[in-house]
């Protein structure tokens, strides 16, 4: 269910929000696609899967903005939350985890997308920005 929002809350009317399941398929043509906090749910065959979708669904001048957590490649400049965030990931869904900008990158690039940017907030995740290729 959708609450009720004003088309200025909305960017609008230049957002929408819809339901559905994004291993099946996302609304197509749209020049923004945003994944909040989502690919870290799922094991690397699901998050390709996602990933694919969202491939198929936008146009060539689409850009897909991946909102996640990057573990760094070594441990000791890693914040503590996000490794006990690492082993709840794993804990509660299997293989579902973090990842490393390496590895958003090569999922990626396995789905159809080139990482332009790496955009580092002041909160705990960066903004991964990915175009089609």
């Amino acid at each position: 269910m959708v609450a009720s929002v004003s088309p200025d809350m909305l960017a609008k009317g230049r957002i929408t929000a819809q339901a559905g399941s994004f291993f099946e398929s996302l609304p197509s043509e749209a020049d923004r696609y945003a994944l909040v906090r989502v690919l870290h749910d799922w094991p690397d065959e699901d998050a390709q899967r996602i990933l694919q979708c969202c491939r198929a669904a936008m146009r060539d001048g689409g850009r897909l903005l991946v909102v996640e957590a990057l573990m760094p490649v070594d441990p000791s400049q890693g914040r503590q939350t996000e490794y006990l965030i690492d082993m709840q990931m794993m804990a509660m869904f299997g293989r579902a985890r973090e990842r490393t900008e390496a590895e958003y990158t090569f999922l990626l690039a396995e789905a159809g997308f080139e990482l332009m940017k790496v955009i580092p907030t002041a909160s705990s995740v960066s903004i991964l920005e990915a175009v089609p290729c």
